[in-house]
């Protein structure tokens, strides 16, 4: 039976930390190597079910679409019954999930499974906030966020190179049921090792009311302002990484089965890289005063500038061009911290999966979609898909998120009011917090 933790022990100790926290990192990285693994699979499922560029999108993306729609009622469950309860509950859903995937035969079979394996990963990232919510002092939250993060990214790793080998050594089908009996494990140890904090447990209130402050979420003036340029950019980062980055090496760069699986192994690593050194970033600089707001922004730049450079086709190693765009296009995790104290606790998991529903839900689009344009060109020779496709795909994608760069500059001035009463107490001075982003605080 888990532990139950009383408030006298708090601060917690960082093994308590590692304690709690763990078992959610081991559901993030499941739910991320899920995510990614179409990317290296993606050739046998043309071959063994004929899949077109547009089938193919739709069955990958199937995952992201449910990921979407339970993000609402995900963000409620979270807040009336903790995350320890529905992760594991969800992740022995996504195991179910990932066997019956196995055993489909066609593609309506498998696009059903893909979905159960995204409403039982809906929960990956999110429960992990919602954790750290209730074990992290506010101040050290966005390192502990990357630090769950981290998980993902060696789940992006593990979706790379090794489920390559592994699915030539004994097929995709047997390498799904492996994925489905771990998840299963993964399941119990959340159920059975994650502790219980007894104050964290969530007041008490109707269905009702819960439904009626995501409403209010939704309706909230910061939250659209911020909203756009959190979800849209990370949502089209999920929608490329995990699944057009595999064939673009192959259609685009040339590279064989091997050196994709490779390629994708090097975009995990520098994912990875990318999450652990953003929370150490902002570690530092919201110490010294900085929003996390700026330090969003600036990863932003620098992922915009390669997503760039991918469509221009710039005479740039693509290995390097897509490590950089793997490194930094995970950013907007960067303000969910922000939008949870700006919310407050209580709101937290409603905060951060009304967030998720947008950005999975334009992942979703975008991954389908990518495929819909790639289709408007002729196939290649030996079966691959048109450069002139994947250039006019992402050139759209780049332009949708340049547009949530110009939305957020237009509301600067409304989220550094917020930002100012986020962090100044009622009477206090103003605040000396520096931003480029938002303007100086006033």
């Amino acid at each position: 039976m888990q532990k139950r933790v009383n408030d006298e022990t708090w601060p917690p100790s960082w093994g308590l930390i590692v304690l709690a926290l763990g078992p959610f990192g081991l559901g993030y990285f499941f739910s991320y190597l899920y995510r990614a693994v179409n990317a290296v699979v993606a050739p046998d499922l043309v071959r063994d079910v004929g899949l077109t560029a547009s089938e193919l999108g739709l069955l990958t993306s199937a995952y992201l679409l449910a990921f979407a729609l339970f993000q609402l009622p995900l963000g409620i469950l979270l807040d009336r019954f903790g995350p320890r309860r529905v992760q594991s509950a969800l992740v022995a859903t996504g195991g179910v999930g990932a066997l019956l995937f196995a055993l489909g035969n066609d593609v309506i079979a498998l696009t059903l499974a893909r979905a159960v394996i995204g409403i039982g990963f809906a929960g990956g990232l999110m429960s992990s906030f919602k954790a750290v919510v209730i074990w992290v002092p506010e101040q050290r939250r966005a390192l502990a966020n990357a630090c769950v993060m981290s998980a993902g990214a060696v789940g992006v790793i593990v979706a790379s190179a090794p489920t390559e080998w592994a699915v030539r050594e004994i097929g995709w089908r047997s390498a799904f049921i492996w994925l489905g009996l771990a998840t299963l494990v993964v399941a119990a140890l959340i159920l059975f090792i994650v502790p219980e904090r007894k104050s964290a447990a969530p007041a008490p209130s109707s269905f009702r009311s819960q439904v009626a402050d995501v409403g209010r979420i939704y309706r909230d003036p910061v939250f659209l302002a911020l909203m756009p340029v959190l979800a849209i950019p990370a949502g089209s980062h999920i929608a490329l990484q995990t699944l057009w980055a595999g064939p673009w090496f192959r259609d685009v760069a040339g590279f064989d089965r091997i050196g994709t699986g490779h390629a994708l192994t090097v975009m995990g690593a520098a994912f990875l890289g990318g999450v652990l050194l953003s929370g150490f970033i902002a570690d530092r600089l919201t110490r010294r005063g900085f929003s996390l707001l700026d330090v969003n922004m600036g990863f932003l730049t620098v992922y915009l500038v390669s997503l760039g450079a991918l469509v221009l086709q710039l005479p740039v190693p693509p290995v390097l061009t897509w490590s950089v765009f793997a490194m930094t296009g995970h950013s907007a995790v960067l303000a969910y911290p922000w939008l949870s104290s700006y919310f407050g606790a209580a709101l937290s998991g409603r905060c951060n999966t009304a967030v998720n529903l947008v950005m999975f839900g334009f992942a979703f689009f975008v991954q389908y979609a990518v495929g819909g344009v790639i289709d408007l060109y002729p196939q290649m020779s030996g079966g691959g898909y048109a450069p002139e496709g994947y250039r006019m795909a992402f050139g759209i994608v780049l332009g949708l998120q340049l547009l949530t760069v110009a939305w957020f500059f237009a509301n600067r001035r409304r989220l550094r009011d917020a930002e100012q009463a986020r962090i100044t107490p009622r009477g206090a001075p103003p605040s000396n917090t520096r931003s480029w982003a938002t303007g100086p605080a006033s």
